[in-house]
């Protein structure tokens, strides 16, 4: 594995509309491809994310995906961002990570969610009412389970095995976008991540109420997708429709609570481009821009919704080739 003077990270969420005229095994096979190409250049992160029911194919899935891509790495981190816990049963969610703690060898954490979707928990047949009860039962139960030990739940004794490779198992973060589930956070889970930083300060209090050290600032970044091509104008051509397809379905799934969160629905690709949530840039600008940076780390969604696949390894090749150069002795 080289190590490149800047780190980079990639996520997936494998949305595949119409319009991409791709087949999903095609695009779970290229996603592979991707993570192993990853890990050899010196990958630090590989996000996987979950819905279910989605028109457009959103992974449902993310625990076997998770086993094929730890067998196709060997350093690459991955974590599940975010896992939909409601939709889970606690014990058996327990299983599937312990065996995917210990394919991986310890390279995997996830983010707990409640969901906010409305058609998945009709799907499931779940009141949202019950997302908060349901969240904390898979969190408490998760890290019982981890210890390899037996535990109650409800009400009678159980072990979960095999024990997770990584002593105590993956690391468990809470996710949410309110006051309440950053401090429940503070409580039950090992870290917070929130979809957007104003709720930080909130579990940041708890976490020092409680006790502990401080967490710091908030470590949530502002959700922006970069890709790379030679010409941007051409870029924006063919990617933008992939662009627009995302921000709008993500928007609309927020819209039904009005949730705070970086996705909204925007009418057309100029509008979507003005808002500089999506950008392409050339290379030799991504370089410079990295180069600024106190931090350097460049994060790729790269077949953003439902980008084809050739199209996601042009921007790839385009960092290989051209950006991880420009920051190696």
């Amino acid at each position: 594995m080289s190590q490149p003077g800047v780190f980079f990270g990639l996520r997936f969420d494998f949305r595949n509309p119409d319009i991409a005229g791709t087949s999903m095994a095609d695009r779970y096979a290229a996603a592979l491809d991707m993570v192993e190409w990853a890990d050899r250049l010196g990958c630090v992160s590989v996000a996987v994310q979950e819905h279910h029911g989605s028109p457009d194919g959103y992974l449902p899935s993310p625990i076997p995906m998770l086993a094929a891509m730890a067998a196709r790495t060997k350093n690459v981190r991955f974590t599940i961002a975010a896992l939909v816990a409601p939709f889970y049963n606690p014990l058996r969610l327990a299983e599937d990570l312990a065996v995917l703690d210990n394919l991986s060898r310890g390279r995997v954490d996830l983010i707990v969610g409640g969901g906010y979707v409305h058609e998945e928990f009709a799907m499931y047949g779940i009141p949202m009412k019950e997302r908060v009860k349901r969240v904390t039962e898979a969190v408490t139960t998760l890290k019982a389970a981890f210890t390899g030990e037996p535990f109650e739940y409800q009400g009678r004794t159980v072990r979960v095995t095999p024990a997770p490779f990584r002593p105590g198992g993956p690391t468990i973060l809470l996710g949410g976008s309110t006051e309440k589930a950053a401090r429940r956070a503070a409580h039950i889970a090992d870290g917070f991540q929130p979809p957007v930083p104003d709720v930080w300060e909130y579990y940041r209090d708890e976490v020092m109420k409680l006790g502990r050290p401080d967490p710091g600032p908030c470590p949530i970044r502002e959700t922006v997708t970069v890709a790379l091509a030679e010409d941007p104008e051409k870029g924006w051509e063919q990617m933008g429709p992939f662009f627009l397809h995302e921000t709008n379905a993500y928007g609309a799934w927020q819209a039904q609570d009005n949730l705070p969160g970086p996705y909204r629905t925007v009418s057309d690709i100029d509008e979507l481009r003005a808002s500089g949530r999506y950008r392409v840039l050339t290379p030799e600008q991504f370089v410079a821009e990295l180069k600024q940076a106190p931090f350097p780390f460049a994060q790729f969604h790269p077949m953003c919704g439902g980008m084809p696949i050739d199209l996601a390894w042009s921007s790839l090749r385009l960092f290989e080739n051209e950006v991880l150069p420009a920051f190696r002795s």
